[in-house]
């Protein structure tokens, strides 16, 4: 049988998910474009997050931090020094670099490349080192930022200041993030170019393990609701002596990608590491004055970590399914409602009909002042259902010649295949009580 992620790759380009970057030029590792489909179901991750995590919620505002920023908060966060580099062995043969931590799991004593000796493990920094400026110097060299809570941090205070929220509260951000990954893979999960979405949830010194646990609930039922295969995610505690310098606790939430189980997002114990450091670095107060307890404090902080790309992956590995149709092997996204990027697919039966078209157009622009539609006339019902199978289209909608009399049309199930006669006028209301 076919490598499962072969096919997600293969449908991915086929039907406009994603493609390689820079594919007229030969590609250039490691990064991709989301395509017209990948773009909305990605786009329908991030808002759905979006609305978990700030609008239903009165204790979480949100944040857009710019990409570049003084290279003194990287010096601060400690990611220009050890504490955010990877131990490199190079082959002193064809000179190509590798993880010293993939190496020790392969067991391997020679270059998996050419076979030639390996140099002894050195730290290889993963920030990616840019100038802002017309002169290169040492004076103009910044970095684009290797995560988005960074920005979060540096804006605490204004955002004190501006919102007067009280603790406990979160800020959340959703934004690209860049490291310079020694061994990306495994399609979209591993890229230098990736967007996070993460949230930062500051409490009072003390309440850390309570919270802790509270939003590791909230974050794995998130990928439940939305329809991720609840076997198919699990916790991974980080053990003591793996623990990021900052963590003072640290589970990963885990999915069992075709390739291995990997982590989704991590939920971490920051203590109060993150604003003491930039206080001290900054020489700002960073500190919460509780009016209460008439006290103030550096808040310690409990961060939720996900990566919009290996959601957007993990989404669509586990919605594909293959199934016997007939002779046929019929190939479908089960996407949930919410993630799915196009809701309804209208599907005129003949488009040489102008009878016909007229009114499947006149449907279609009806219902896309409400649910994401496509109009496809571009072959026979047959392979029109197929490739809104493989786009993991809920519905579509088929108008035939006894629509023109019956002002009826007909109306595909996704996943169940059943088909239903449904009053054109009374489209809108059903599909609002199908997909909410």
């Amino acid at each position: 049988m076919e490598n499962l992620m072969d096919k997600i790759v293969s449908l991915a380009k086929r039907r406009g998910f994603i493609f390689p970057s820079s594919e007229i030029y030969g590609g250039f590792s490691s990064c991709y474009d989301y395509g017209p489909i990948g773009v909305e179901l990605k786009n329908n991750i991030k808002k759905e997050w979006w609305k978990t995590m700030v609008h239903d919620r009165e204790d979480i505002v949100g944040l857009d931090s710019s990409i570049l920023m003084s290279p003194k908060i990287w010096y601060a966060s400690g990611h220009l020094t050890a504490g955010f580099a990877d131990p490199l062995v190079e082959c002193k043969k064809c000179k190509k670099r590798f993880r010293a931590d993939h190496i020790k799991e392969q067991a391997a004593t020679k270059c998996p490349e050419c076979g030639g000796e390996l140099s002894e493990a050195r730290k290889f920094n993963l920030m990616m080192k840019t100038f802002v400026g017309p002169v290169e110097n040492d004076a103009s060299v910044t970095y684009l930022r290797a995560e988005t809570c960074q920005g979060i941090y540096v804006n605490f205070k204004n955002v004190l200041d501006s919102m007067r929220p009280k603790i406990p509260f979160g800020i959340a951000q959703i934004g690209k993030a860049f490291r310079n990954e020694i061994t990306p893979g495994n399609f979209t999960y591993r890229m230098r170019e990736f967007e996070q979405m993460e949230q930062q949830f500051f409490i009072k010194p003390g309440e850390n393990k309570k919270y802790f646990e509270e939003w590791k609930k909230i974050r794995m039922q998130w990928y439940i609701d939305l329809g991720i295969n609840k076997e198919k995610l699990k916790f991974h505690e980080h053990a003591k002596e793996d623990l990021a310098h900052y963590a003072k606790a640290a589970f990963d939430i885990e999915y069992d990608f075709p390739f291995e189980n990997k982590e989704l997002e991590g939920i971490h114990d920051r203590g109060d590491w993150d604003l003491s450091n930039h206080a001290k670095a900054s020489k700002q107060d960073l500190s919460y004055f509780d009016t209460k307890e008439n006290k103030k404090f550096v808040p310690n902080i409990i961060e939720t970590s996900a990566g919009a790309d290996r959601a957007a992956l993990a989404f669509l590995v586990d919605a594909y399914h293959e199934e016997k149709v007939k002779d046929d092997t019929r190939i479908v996204l089960k996407f949930h409602p919410k993630l799915a990027p196009i809701k309804i697919a209208v599907l005129p039966l003949a488009k040489n009909k102008k009878e016909i078209t007229d009114v499947a157009r006149k449907i279609f622009n009806d219902l896309k002042t409400k649910f994401v539609a496509m109009y496809d006339d571009s072959g026979s019902i047959g392979k029109l259902y197929r490739r809104q199978d493989e786009i993991g289209t809920p519905f579509c909608v088929t108008i035939d010649f006894d629509s023109l009399e019956d002002k009826k049309v007909t109306v595909r199930d996704r996943d169940t295949m059943e088909q239903e006669r449904v009053e054109i006028d009374g489209l809108k209301d059903y599909f609002e009580k199908k997909l909410g």
